[in-house]
Formats: structure tokens, sequence, C-alpha cells
């Protein structure tokens, strides 16, 4: 491996990244803030669209598997589906004035696009990594960087979004999105392609892939691996919720004419949070505590957060940002140390699955986190829009105009909202947690025991 083959996925990662987090983060509240539309219906197509894309997923891969090219299996997928989202990206935020009903089908077709596009180019980049070498440590030295570039990627959105919109747009906020959706879609362009140039693959690698029956097939026989499966798409809807709920809160609650200014520097405060939770306190913790019990510390702290959160707003302090960053931080960390939890504990269900049936099915348990996440979101986005609806929160549609004053009763929903829906959520993570989870460090530690034993026993009996 190469510096500039590194370099060059790095690149690729925070370009998609950057496209994802900008679809992810902001089509709500650009259909439903901007340009009108009901906020159930956003939140509907969302769902449908993202759980469409996460039931495609496998069957990108068989397609992705058999593609024989004099350019490789990847590149020609990774280029196609590069350049066709880029152009749906840019559509679904350039969206023409159409009555209603026709932008309602017009965002429908754009969105279930996006997605399809979007599949398309992301599981060829992820699957070149077992093609690129065969080395373990390079490996998991591209999959750090890829990761890691795809947190620079989000992060870019996450700070930049709503400070270009301004910029950009001025009171003008449909201009504005289209203007920031063109910049990312030709920097994603850019990317990919220096990614497909400098990136070379392996034609004569070989490919496994997992269909959507044996990915429910084996979690289903697998307990520990469900508990955890159903734990991930708790957790990741909590953080949806306050993540699609906050934009609102501080363009209507918080307020002021720098609004987008605090929030941007809100978001980045927390993915900073989120970082530091995953790379510093978890491995300080670990060190004193079993993963379980630093699994229920970091879900009671972050309830505690999120009470303080709501505390904060009730009482009259939601005005002030520095306030405003205490339960940031802690909601964020905590979620950052959750997610590395969670895949331990997925890792380890793989070894509790091979013993208890025979199986090792180590490649279609993790295809399954892939598949409830996309799901997760889309059912948050969902409840979001539903939420929005149920409080009567009027977007901010006249695109020059002020912006609208909302009723003491939405605020006050918007804060119930933001806040007890992810706490109900934790709650139920936190009981099935305690009720259902077994793979402490401990029964950890005899299943490996057991696993080393019977095959040493049956290498033993073969001999």
């Amino acid at each position: 491996m190469t510096f500039r083959q590194k370099a060059a996925f790095g690149i690729g990662a925070v370009g998609k990244d950057m496209v994802y987090a900008l679809s992810a983060s902001y089509t709500m509240y650009f259909y439903q803030d901007v340009l009108g539309l009901s906020a159930t219906f956003v939140g509907l197509i969302l769902m449908i669209a993202r759980i469409f894309d996460a039931v495609n997923d496998p069957f990108m891969g068989v397609l992705v598997a058999k593609t024989r090219t004099r350019w490789g299996r990847f590149r020609p997928w990774l280029f196609t589906g590069t350049v066709l989202n880029a152009i749906v990206l840019y559509a679904l935020f350039a969206a023409p004035s159409l009555e209603e009903a026709g932008l309602m089908v017009y965002f429908s077709i754009v969105y279930i696009l996006w997605g399809v596009t979007y599949t398309m180019m992301d599981i060829p980049y992820w699957s070149m990594i077992p093609a690129v070498t065969k080395t373990v440590s390079d490996r998991e030295s591209l999959s750090v960087i890829g990761r890691t570039c795809a947190g620079v990627g989000s992060a870019i959105i996450a700070m930049l979004t709503m400070l270009l919109v301004g910029v950009l747009g001025g009171d003008n906020e449909r201009a504005g999105f289209r203007w920031v959706a063109l910049i990312v879609a030709v920097i994603f362009v850019i990317a990919e392609i220096l990614c497909c140039v400098f990136f070379n693959e392996n034609s004569q690698s070989k490919m496994e892939t997992a269909s959507v029956k044996d990915m429910f097939s084996a979690l289903f026989r697998n307990d520990q691996a469900m508990v955890v499966v159903l734990s991930i798409v708790l957790i990741n809807s909590a953080l949806y919720l306050t993540s699609n709920f906050v934009i609102y809160f501080f363009k209507y609650d918080f307020g002021g004419a720098n609004w987008k200014g605090d929030y941007t520097l809100f978001s980045t405060v927390g993915g900073a949070a989120q970082i530091l939770g995953m790379m510093v306190l978890y491995p300080l913790l670990r060190k004193k505590l079993s993963g379980t019990k630093v699994f229920g510390l970091s879900l009671i702290i972050a309830l505690g957060a999120y009470a303080l959160l709501l505390a904060i707003c009730l009482l009259g302090f939601s005005g002030s940002l520095p306030l405003l960053f205490v339960p940031c931080v802690l909601i964020f960390a905590c979620n950052g140390m959750l997610s590395v939890l969670t895949t331990l504990f997925l890792s380890n269900s793989v070894d509790y699955g091979q013993l208890k049936t025979g199986r090792r099915e180590e490649s279609v348990i993790f295809s399954m986190q892939t598949f409830v996440v996309k799901a997760a979101s889309g059912v948050a986005v969902f409840l979001t829009g539903i939420g929005l609806d149920i409080i009567g929160l009027q977007g901010n549609t006249d695109e020059t105009g002020p912006i609208a004053a909302q009723s003491p009763e939405t605020l006050l929903g918007l804060r119930l909202m933001m806040t007890i829906l992810p706490m109900i959520v934790l709650v139920i993570v936190l009981i099935l947690f305690r009720r259902k989870f077994t793979l402490t460090d401990d029964r950890v530690k005899e299943i490996v025991e057991e696993l080393r034993t019977g095959s040493t026993a049956k290498e033993d009996g073969n001999d």
C-alpha cells in the first residue's frame, strides 16, 4: 500500500460523506421548512426511500460481485454512481417552482433516485478494501482512514452548510441550498475521480455477498446479536431524532439574527464530543470498568443530559449557548462510546453464535448492521415529520421575509419532542440490555476458550 493509494481512498471518503451528510441532515428541513411540504409527507418518503435503500444494499453487492470489466469490478460502478448521484443531489436541492402536488411527486422521485445512485457508489467503495490488498494491517489501515475521512466529510457539512446558505443565498435559503448542493456535487465528483484513478484494485479478487434472507436468518438464530441490533436501531433513532429537531430549535426557539452561526457551533461541538467519546473517554473508562458497565453508564449519563437539556429549556435558559453546550457534549460523547460498544458487542455475538449453532456468520451479521442503521434513520426522520405536524410548526416558506413566529405551544412541543422522545428510546435500550444481554466480559472469555478448546480437540481427533 502506497501513500498515494491511501490518500486517494481517504479523499473518496471525504467526498462521498459530504454528499450523504448534506442529504441526511437537510432534506427534511429544505422541503418542509423552506419549500412548505407537509412534514409528515416528507418524513414518510424519507423513511420509505431509506428502508428501500437498506434492502437494496445486498442486491447491489451481488451485482458488483458479478461485474467484470477492463477497468476492474468496482471502479466502473464507483465512477458511474458518483456522476449520477451528483446530478441527482443538485436536482434534490434545486427543485423547480411547482404547485404542492407537483412538488410532492418531484421530491418522491428525486429522493428515491438519490438513494439508489448513492448505493451504486457506496457499496463498491467499501468493497474495494479487500480487493486492493491481502495484508491484514493494510486492510485495517484503510478501514481507519476511510472511517476517519468520512467523519471529516460529515463534519465539514455540519460546520459550513448553514453558514454557506446564508452567504450564498442571503435571506433566500432556497437559492443558498441550491448553490451549496452544486459546490458539494462538484467536490464529490472530483474526489471520486481521484479515488478511481489512483486506487488500483486486484481484478482477481473474490467478493463474498449476503442476501437479505441470509442476514435475517443469521440474526434470528442468534438471540444476542438480535439484542445488539435492536439496540443499534434504538440508539441511532435517538440520535437522529435529536439531530433532526435541533435545527428547528435553533431557528425558531433559540432564535437571533445569527442563529445559523450558533447552530453551526453547536453541531461542531457535538461532533467533536462524539469523537472525544470514542477516542478518549471510552479507553479511559474501559481500563476501570467492564464493557457492559460502560454501556449502562453511558446510557444513564445520556438520559441525565437530556433531562438537563429539558430543564434548561423549560426554565427559560434556552437562549444561553454556553449552557446548551453542557448537555450537548454529554449526549454526543456518550453516543460515541455507545457506538464503539455496540460494534464490540456485535463482534462478540458472532463468537456466541458460532458456539450456539456451529456456524460463524460474521459477514452477514455485520451486513445487518448497515441495514438496520439505514432503517433506523428512516424511522426517526418519519417520526420527526409527524412530530413537527403535531406541534403545528409553520415553516418559513416566505423566502425573503422574516423568520416565522411560532406559538408558545409549538415551541413547548418542540422542546419536548427534542428531549422526551430520545429519552424514551434510551430507556427502552437500558431495559432491553439489562434483561436480555448476557455477553459480559467474563462470559465472552469463556466462549472464546470453549471455541479454542473445541477447535483444538477437533484437530487432535483428526490427527
